[in-house]
């Protein structure tokens, strides 16, 4: 029981990892685009 335990917690762990580089991720590409959109107005 203590084992199926760590393991949930390992599984959260990991989401939570991949949850946080997916954004991390998409908030660089998406500032890329935001500048794209500078450079194209100036």
């Amino acid at each position: 029981r203590e084992r199926e335990r760590e393991r949930e917690r390992e599984r959260e762990r990991e989401r939570e990892r991949r949850n946080t580089e997916v954004v991390k991720v998409w908030e660089l590409s998406n500032s890329k685009e935001h500048y794209r959109e500078d450079v194209w107005e100036n």
